[in-house]
């Protein structure tokens, strides 16, 4: 009985020095994250008149937990390196080794943290943080650099098996398009093609063609119709055709995973950003577990140099992972690679450094 309530209490212990040296990390962080990015938009806060409550409520309020969630792989890490270090220098591992627990053991608390971090932000990734991001680009749109642009040229999609949508040009403060043409194929033969000079939103999925000329074929035949006006249903959201920087970190993976469907049906290219963002809403809790293997194993051995030590080899580990996973991201963006390789590439290579250290940690 006094041998489960050890355990027990190993346990509560563990993963109160996990948990609490995490929170420390990510507080000491963000602030200075926080004053080195309001020193760095200050200016551009004063010149376009940002209203404080904006600054502090939309930008703030959000920018926090963004980029604490982006960055919490290497909170867990730092965190783990740095408590575990402390127990090593204290010999309190040696101690519990010697007691009879396994190190095998000893990583159940440290696993258990990981996974109640992992769940965590898995959930934020994939509904809050897609929220707060739309009110942070909002305003850094408004008040900092403008992203979103008005307009787009040539549009071109398959909106539903058959049917070719084509614009020109689309305005999105006028909601006008221009030099526009719908196309309807039966088993690969054209029998329909719309042309408009110009087309209108109205409502969602309703559309007013203006000045259109309408033809419809039948084996050798061909009718034509001319006319001013004609309000249609095109299946299509203005909003898809804009592919801006940051946007697929503002849906929800529902609305992601939907969005990508919706898109690689239609036969649009340019969503690798899409692509490699839903992927990368998996991938990243797992890295949660992996870095705390390598964390662990690392910083368990009582050494010459101690936590100074076991920091500083911590935090190059930390910064390879995330310039491989920069790069590989890149490399996906670009092609060479397929977005689910790259996402999940860092995570197969440290798991097999981490698996490497567990092997050789102090037993």
């Amino acid at each position: 009985m006094h041998f489960k309530q050890l355990f027990k209490r190993l346990d509560i212990y563990l993963i109160r020095k996990f948990l609490g040296s995490y929170v420390y990390s990510i507080l000491l962080i963000m602030a200075i994250v926080v004053v080195f990015d309001f020193n760095e938009k200050l200016d551009k806060f004063v010149q376009n008149d940002a209203p404080w409550s904006a600054i502090v409520l939309d930008y703030y309020f959000n920018f926090i937990p963004y980029f604490g969630v982006k960055f919490s792989p290497l909170f867990i890490f730092i965190s783990v390196i740095f408590f575990t270090s402390k127990l090593a220098s204290d010999s309190e591992i040696i101690a519990i080794l010697s007691s009879g627990v396994s190190f095998k053991r000893m990583m159940r608390p440290y696993m258990l943290s990981a996974t109640l971090l992992a769940v965590m932000m898995f959930f934020m990734n994939s509904w809050w943080i897609p929220n707060a991001n739309k009110k942070r680009l909002d305003f850094e749109d408004q008040y900092v650099k403008k992203v979103k642009t008005d307009y787009v040229r040539n549009v071109q999609m398959e909106i539903e098996p058959g049917v070719i949508f084509y614009m020109e040009r689309y305005d999105s403060k006028t909601q006008n398009g221009h030099n526009f043409f719908l196309e309807s194929y039966v088993d690969q033969k054209l029998v329909s093609k719309l042309t408009a000079k110009t087309v209108r939103l109205d409502t969602a999925s309703h559309w007013v063609v203006n000045d259109y000329t309408l033809r419809t074929f039948d084996g050798l035949y061909e009718s034509v119709e001319l006319g001013s006006r004609m309000d249609t249903l095109i299946p299509v959201d203005p909003d898809e055709f804009f592919i801006v920087k940051g946007w697929s970190e503002q849906l929800t993976t529902p609305e992601l995973k939907s969005y990508l469907e919706r898109q690689q049906q239609r036969g649009v290219a340019n969503i690798k950003e899409y692509t490699i963002e839903y992927h990368r809403r998996f991938s990243f809790p797992f890295s949660c577990f992996i870095l705390t293997l390598i964390g662990v194993s690392l910083a368990s051995r009582k050494v010459k140099g101690g936590m100074g030590l076991h920091l500083g080899v911590g935090l190059l580990i930390s910064f390879t992972y995330i310039l491989l996973d920069t790069i590989s991201g890149s490399f996906a963006t670009g092609g060479a690679m397929t977005p689910a390789v790259a996402v999940w590439l860092p995570n197969f290579l440290y798991l097999l450094i981490g698996l490497a250290l567990y092997r050789n940690a102090p037993k």
